[in-house]
């Protein structure tokens, strides 16, 4: 009797299993292209943050073995995430491109000094890191004039900070409207097989031979899901990759992986919680109540 009472819930799940597959593997899609986004808008800022450098315009006739010293130095600072030297002539050519003449020819001379082009990473490029580093190298004798967009730096880390809030505030958001999509998805499966549980009930079936089935399902359904969910992403992400390579990096596979991972778990926690919450809510109730 209890193995055809089985077969029997089994198989009335499995008619209300796909749509609620479907609906769930939508939301889990949702939740892993925020995570794509906010992940690539974190490395679009670093991007930005870490071209961003300022200039350290040197003295004129000074040693080379100073110059390489300096860069040296730099380019050994935590903080620091490259150098560039541009020598005069580098410079004058910079110039002359930009202008689309000789001015060199106009003025006899090259008025423009040797440089160093600071780039800092991401992490330190703010005005409190850039002021303590501009501190000690003005220090430095070799150093005529130090050039620092400030109000620039300041602007990016002002826009990068209510970015990120937009972001999380949204993540959280959606987040908390896909628990209760789903809760509200799996809910109306098993009240749709609210009878059986109370027949089940009557012919003497305990409550865990009544939740098995359904925690069985519940568990399937957040692994379905979730694979399918991330194969819709999978197909997403190498169709935006292709009209904008620069801005989703697909070799980054650890990233990549533990949104995957985070999905899948993420899919069936939540399945196999609502489900088990659902159940428990019909296994209490009696007779008289199923038909409010």
């Amino acid at each position: 009797m209890k193995q055809a009472q089985e077969r029997h819930i089994k198989r009335k799940l499995r008619t209300s299993s796909l749509s609620t597959m479907l609906s769930i593997s939508l939301v889990l899609l949702m939740l892993g292209s925020m995570g794509f986004i906010y992940l690539n808008t974190h490395r679009l800022t670093n991007y930005i943050k870490e071209n961003v450098g300022f200039t350290l315009i040197l003295q004129e006739n000074i040693k080379k073995v100073d110059r390489l010293q300096l860069q040296k130095s730099l380019d050994a600072s935590p903080q620091v995430k490259s150098t560039e030297f541009v020598s005069k002539e580098d410079a004058a050519k910079i110039l002359e491109s930009d202008l689309g003449e000789d001015f060199i020819s106009f003025l006899g001379f090259n008025p423009l000094s040797a440089s160093i082009d600071v780039y800092m990473n991401a992490e330190y490029a703010n005005e409190k890191n850039i002021d303590v580093l501009e501190s000690d190298l003005q220090k430095n004798p070799i150093i005529k004039e130090i050039i620092i967009q400030k109000d620039l730096i300041a602007a990016i880390n002002s826009n990068v900070s209510k970015l990120s809030m937009i972001l999380i505030s949204f993540c959280s958001l959606l987040l908390i409207v896909a628990i209760a999509l789903i809760n509200n998805t799996i809910r109306l499966t098993v009240y749709s097989q609210r009878f059986t549980i109370q027949s089940m009930k009557l012919v003497g079936a305990t409550n865990a031979f009544i939740r098995k089935p359904f925690l069985r399902n519940g568990v399937l359904q957040g692994v379905f899901s979730a694979l399918i969910g991330i194969v819709f992403l999978i197909i997403a992400l190498f169709s935006l990759h292709k009209e904008m390579p620069e801005l989703l990096l697909l070799e980054d596979m650890p990233t990549i992986g533990i949104i995957f991972i985070s999905i899948l778990i993420f899919g069936v926690l939540i399945s196999t919680l609502v489900t088990n919450f659902s159940v428990g809510k019909y296994l209490k109730m009696n007779e008289n109540d199923l038909y409010h």
